[in-house]
């Protein structure tokens, strides 16, 4: 989840033949996206190019699905530009949301407390100084160390294992994210070290440039959610066009029949992803878009 505050990652320049969609091998039927770094520019907004692009796909009946590592309540960014179904896969997978029912979530494949409790004593044993903070279906909170946030000022701010107890005033809440800062680490050693050290109890990665933790339940992934919101639509792999920049996107990436590293890309996402798009200031989802569109018309 990257705060509309921190500063994007460096552009890498886009090699020859960006945004050429020849490794689309079959019809298209859904295209998925990741937001921050990918289909929004760098002042998170959406481009009337990317805008007009997402209608035309969906009225040539491809469906379009937001698949963010952002909370249900961060997408009125882009709440007006899905149609038809109207969903969106929010917190890395672990929620799926109605925009047309005002971010209504319907779906939740949570963290569960226990194994949340069981990283922060992970992490707090090996990588000394972090801090967490507890993303749940309501609301952010947070320890007094973590880094200020201001986008959720109805936070309470309290040591990660009273927010995680069962005890808690809202112990009832479907925790969707557990969140986890260093202020020295760098994300990708952080990253590992936390797979490491705790991998046994939740799955871990980040989309941050800072060394920022997004922790979901075990199997809980963009890709796993996407797969299965395809499935109920008989949709296969081989039909899906897939877009992002961060680690975060790697599993879906993986997953889609077609998918597109940002020019602006992790180094770890351009270096497993062969096929690439312009940067997304420069609105490399809708370039690509634009031409399934013209090779299925």
């Amino acid at each position: 989840m990257t705060s509309a505050t921190e500063r994007p990652e460096p552009h890498h320049p886009a090699p020859a033949g960006a945004g050429d969609p020849a490794s689309v091998t079959g019809p298209v039927r859904l295209i998925a996206t990741d937001l921050d770094g990918t289909l929004l520019r760098d002042d998170k907004t959406v481009s009337d190019r990317t805008v007009a692009a997402l209608a035309a796909a969906e009225k040539a009946g491809i469906e379009v699905f937001f698949v963010t590592g952002r909370p249900a309540r961060w997408m009125g960014v882009v709440s007006d530009h899905v149609h038809g179904h109207g969903l969106a896969i929010c917190a890395n997978g672990a929620a799926v949301v109605d925009l047309h029912r005002g971010g209504r979530v319907v779906e939740v494949r949570p963290l569960h407390r226990l194994a949340a409790m069981d990283v922060v004593g992970a992490l707090r044993v090996a990588a000394p100084g972090t801090s967490f903070a507890v993303e749940l279906t309501t609301g952010l909170h947070y320890e007094p160390e973590y880094p200020p946030f201001h986008l959720d000022p109805g936070a309470t701010v309290d040591a990660a294992e009273r927010l995680l107890s069962e005890d808690a005033w809202h112990a009832e809440t479907p925790v969707l994210k557990l969140l986890a800062h260093h202020p020295e680490m760098s994300p990708d050693d952080y990253l590992a070290l936390a797979r490491e050290t705790a991998g046994a109890h939740a799955s871990f990665t980040r989309s941050s440039p800072t060394a920022l933790l997004e922790i979901s339940g075990l199997g809980v992934s963009k890709a796993s959610t996407l797969a299965q919101c395809c499935a109920e639509r008989g949709i296969s792999p081989g039909e899906v066009v897939a877009f992002g920049d961060m680690p975060n996107d790697l599993e879906m990436l993986t997953w889609a029949g077609s998918s597109y590293a940002m020019a602006n890309a992790h180094p770890e996402v351009l270096a497993a992803t062969p096929a690439r798009t312009a940067a997304n200031s420069e609105d490399g989802v809708a370039v690509v878009i634009e031409r399934i569109l013209e090779e299925q018309t």
